[in-house]
């Protein structure tokens, strides 16, 4: 074995740990910024309906909407 090698095969041992254990946090703490956007509004909500004109509003465009932006 050469030097070359063993510095491949040490980077590549640690570039997997770092990507194993970077992969295991985000399934086992799952963090907050995983569930919802910066308002608040949680991922996956479903529309909501106009009471004006019927047809669905994305709840962040709703948000923002009040929010003035």
């Amino acid at each position: 074995m050469t030097k070359g090698y063993l510095a491949m095969l040490t980077l590549s041992v640690a570039v997997t740990a770092v990507s194993v254990g970077s992969l295991s946090y985000i399934v086992i703490a799952q963090p907050d910024y995983l569930h919802a956007d910066r308002d608040g509004v949680p991922f996956y909500t479903p529309q909501v309906i106009n009471p004006e004109g019927g047809e669905p509003l994305n709840m962040g465009e709703l948000i923002r909407h009040y929010k003035g932006e």
